[in-house]
Order: C-alpha cells, then structure tokens, then sequence
C-alpha cells in the first residue's frame, strides 16, 4: 500500500470515529427510546456499553466502529411488532396493556367526581369523533379541521384522560398510559390528514384515509373506556 493511500485510510477512520464519538448522546437516546417501547433487555446493554466506551475512551477506534455498527444493527433488527400500531405505534398488543377485565381499580376513586367527570368528558369526545363521522358521511367535503381543533385541546384530553387513570392501579396505569399517548397521536395524525388545499375537492382516497384515522380514534376512546366499566 502506497503512503499516500494509507494516510488517506487513517485521515478517514479519524473522521469516522470523531463522528461516532459525537453521536454517543444519541445512542443514549436510542437507549432510552428501547426501553420506552419495552424492546429486549440485551438491546439496551449493546447500547449503553457502544456509549460508555465512546465517552470512556476506553476501546481501540476499530473496536468502537465495530460496537456502533452491532448497535444499529440490533436496533434496525428489533422485531417489527414493537413499532406496529395497535395503540399508535407504541407497541401490538403490549404486554404492558392488559385486559381491562383484569384491571384493579379502585371503586371508591372510580366513584370521585373528578374521575366521573372525565369519563363523561371521553365519552364525549368520543361522541364528536362520531358526529365528524356522520358530517363527512353527509358532506365528504365538510372542513372538520375547526371541530377538531375546538373538541380537541390537547391539554384539556390530557387532563381528562389522566383524571380516569386515577382510579386504576400502577401495573394497569403502564397500559393506559400507552393509550393517552396514542389518543393524543391519532389526534395529531387526523388533524394532519383531513387537511385540504383551498380549492382542491377531497378526493375518495384522501375521504378513505380520515375515516380510518377516525375509526381509529374512535377505537382508542373505546379502549381506554373499557377501563372505567
């Protein structure tokens, strides 16, 4: 090998492992972001031993090119039923989402004024994601944008949402809580696709797409109710 080809080699395994260093936060990020949608234990130990070794210093620059390319290979690797959406993409029937029959909840809380209020707010956002239904069934260019944004205060579902969970015990609060936030996803994700350009009629599939994102909503609420009978 040439000295001039060698050199080259080395200036770009500097660049390389300079840039891996760099983005040794953002594998504690990954880190985090596996444990959030309950992948295997042993994914986050590749993770956080490829981060340690990055701020460490303490592997040789092959050897960290090495881990950091077994880490995005486990993480591109993770089974596809951790990121397909039962409940807005925060993992197919989840373990950590148990049956409602089997939920412990509290009878006394469930009772409370505040908890009641809630579930008969969520009924009633239910029942708005029902009349859109209807509207778009009427008028498939109705502008539902303006209901959605009026029924739909992310801080106030939020709220509502949280009231209820209240009631329930923290092993059964690690499911529902999955479901607020895909409430509050399919929220975002219908908002976005009803959205029309002035003057450009809905087409059908455009019409098809919402009233899956709103069969899908209609769904969530009816999921995180079946906690509160």
């Amino acid at each position: 090998m040439g000295w001039a080809k060698f050199w080259a080699l080395r200036v770009d395994e500097k660049l390389i492992y300079s840039a891996c260093r760099r983005t040794s936060s953002f594998i504690y990020s990954l880190h985090g972001y596996l444990i959030l949608i309950g992948s295997p234990k042993h994914l986050f130990t590749n993770f956080t031993f490829t981060a340690l070794n990055a701020e460490n210093g303490v592997t040789t620059r092959i050897g960290f090119l090495q881990q950091s390319a077994a880490a995005v290979a486990a993480f591109t690797l993770i089974p596809a039923q951790a990121n397909a959406a039962k409940y807005g993409g925060f993992g197919a029937g989840s373990p950590e989402v148990i049956d409602p029959k089997d939920a412990i909840v509290d009878e006394d809380i469930l009772k409370s004024g505040s908890v009641q209020n809630g579930i008969a707010a969520v009924r009633g956002y239910k029942q708005s994601v029902v009349d859109m239904k209807a509207a778009l069934a009427s008028d498939n260019q109705t502008d539902i944008g303006p209901k959605i944004r009026k029924d739909f205060d992310f801080s106030v579902v939020r709220t509502d949402l949280n009231a209820i969970n209240a009631a329930l015990d923290e092993d059964t609060q690690r499911g529902t809580d999955r479901i607020v936030r895909a409430i509050l996803q399919d929220i975002t994700e219908l908002e976005v696709t009803q959205k029309q350009k002035p003057g450009v009629p809905r087409s059908e599939t455009r019409l098809g797409n919402v009233n899956k994102k709103l069969d899908k909503l209609e769904k969530s609420f009816d999921d995180y109710l079946a906690f509160a009978n």
